[in-house]
């Protein structure tokens, strides 16, 4: 059995500080690791599943040079494993996992920094910076990636249909064929190809490419790539829908995307790196890092571990990096899970009692489907439909969360809405005049279009005597009111109108802006403060 080590011997304290270095990290993240786990279950993300054997493999590649490099243990590696539990105390008190991702990145690179020495990290900077291809993307991120992928895909879809001799035309994300309508929706925006395939071009990149310029063209191919692999099949279930019937496109559309991928976009990427490597400068071939180093380094790096091995197990386990790491990593552990941020604060009357008479609107509760209220997993809600004496209608929403954890905390409809198929239009955050007697109030406002209906929103999130208008403002007030108040509840609220034919923007604005200032004397009787 080949050793793959060649000759270093490996001290049984180094395995046994890995594995409690292992064990502490799976405590401290064990929440994060299982969402993490649960994502890849999701097609969009299930790449990431993948990433780790890429990265032990890109480790395995250097494993000669590594062993060359004597280790240099050093302090500056405690910079990252400070960022990183810095943010780890961010995450869990502000309800953000995605800041638990780059956390437990710091963290381990912060630990192979302070043990082995920048050299040894420098030698696998890029199998450490692969591992980053695990986490999927914020939410916000996916969504407005998404809504530009699918509007692309549409675009050329359609073109890819004209040349197919069909006729077809679109309407934002809508095609419209005449005989149906193919509606390209968030599953099929071609986001679950763009990310794998930019791993992909990287890693090519890695191993064949040697100069700088062939390597960024090489991975900037991915993305052009991506949008032609779904607009081709976006352009193949409209034929197939005109020869063979829903049936057969529906299937098409949905099963053959997976394997499109394998198919058509690897062929292409290795045809991208036939073509740069007969451009100029030319290229050496595939450059698996496994050479040979000179053996005076592996003697060397050999007798290191040798008088290493001397060294007792007392002085090898009380190092004080090992030490400050194992004690960080149990208090933070200790902290989250044995003191309670988050007090649960409940709303001041039950929402059952909310009116649906106010002022001069009448409204009509909205009961809302069992299975949205298990995803959102607010404490309270309202869905009241209220109408002016013209008949014109507000849907008034608001969710309420006695407290914010990881994956149980307030979304912002700018994330939401657009996931449903609306585009959001001429969004930004504006001043709601609340009368003479109060100071005028921030709201986000955007006008919302899908299939040819236009809509006006306000939102806002009232937090704890604060009204807060982004994510960001929201994770940063639950983390320092959960560290100096013990609390973290929080609404979100929502009044959206139609923007009917017969009147303006500048109508339906004032309508909205009326309601906001009559809705909200009412709303914070209820509201704790």
């Amino acid at each position: 059995m080949v050793n793959i080590f060649e000759g270093i011997n490996i001290r049984p304290a180094g395995w046994i500080k890995a594995g409690i270095y292992a064990l502490l990290i799976g405590m401290a993240y064990f929440s994060t690791f299982t969402y993490l786990v649960g994502l890849w279950g999701n097609d969009d993300f299930s790449y990431g599943c993948l990433v780790p054997f890429f990265v032990l493999f890109l480790v395995w590649e250097k494993r000669k040079r590594l062993a060359a490099i004597p280790s240099d243990p050093s302090w500056k590696g405690f910079i990252f494993f400070g960022i990183g539990m810095v943010l780890y105390w961010l995450g869990e008190l502000g309800g953000e996992y995605f800041t638990l991702f780059i956390s437990s990145w710091l963290v381990i690179v912060g630990i192979i920094w302070l043990h082995f020495g920048w050299r040894k990290v420098k030698t696998i900077w890029f199998a450490l910076v692969t591992m980053l291809a695990m986490f999927p993307p914020p939410n916000y991120i996916c969504v407005k990636v998404s809504l530009g992928l699918k509007l692309i895909s549409s675009q050329f879809g359609v073109w890819m249909l004209h040349l197919w001799g069909m006729s077809a035309f679109r309407e934002g994300n809508v095609i419209d064929l005449g005989f149906t309508q193919l509606q390209v929706v968030d599953a099929c925006s071609g986001l679950r190809y763009l990310v794998p395939l930019m791993v992909l071009s990287l890693l090519l990149a890695h191993w064949f490419m040697g100069h700088f310029w062939k390597r960024v063209v090489l991975f900037a191919s991915a993305v052009p790539l991506a949008v032609f692999i779904n607009s081709f099949r976006i352009a193949m279930t409209g034929i197939l829908y005109s020869i063979a019937g829903p049936e057969v496109a529906k299937g098409f559309f949905h099963g053959f995307a997976g394997g499109l991928i394998f198919v058509v976009a690897l062929p292409i990427l290795f045809s991208v790196v036939m073509g740069l490597k007969k451009l100029p400068p030319k290229e050496t071939g595939f450059k698996l890092q496994v050479a040979d180093v000179p053996p005076e380094l592996l003697v060397r790096a050999n007798d290191e571990a040798l008088a290493a091995n001397k060294k007792s197990i007392r002085e090898s386990f009380f190092q004080p990096w090992f030490v400050v790491v194992v004690m960080a990593l149990l208090s933070f552990f200790a902290l989250t899970n044995t003191i309670d941020f988050r007090e649960k604060i409940a709303v001041r009357k039950p929402f059952s009692q909310f009116p649906t008479m106010v002022g001069d609107w009448r409204g009509a509760r909205e009961i809302m489907d069992q299975q949205f209220i298990d995803s959102l997993k607010f404490s309270d809600y309202i869905s009241i439909n209220y109408y002016d004496r013209q008949g014109r209608a507000i849907n008034f929403y608001v969710a309420y969360y006695r407290d914010q954890r990881k994956g149980e905390s307030m979304h912002s409809p700018e994330t939401c809405l657009p996931s449903a198929g609306w585009e959001f239009r001429e969004a930004g955050a504006m001043k709601v005049s609340m009368g003479a007697a109060q100071a005028p109030m921030t709201v986000n406002r955007a006008f919302m279009e899908k299939e040819g209906i236009t809509q006006l929103t306000y939102y806002w999130f009232p937090m704890r005597g604060r009204v807060a208008t982004n994510l960001y403002q929201i994770k940063l007030y639950n983390f320092w009111d959960a560290l100096t108040r013990h609390r973290t509840d929080g609404a979100l609220v929502r009044a959206i109108t139609p923007i009917y034919p017969t009147e303006t923007q500048k109508e339906a604005d004032r309508r909205i802006q009326e309601f906001v200032a009559d809705i909200r004397p009412v709303l914070n009787e209820f509201l704790p403060e």
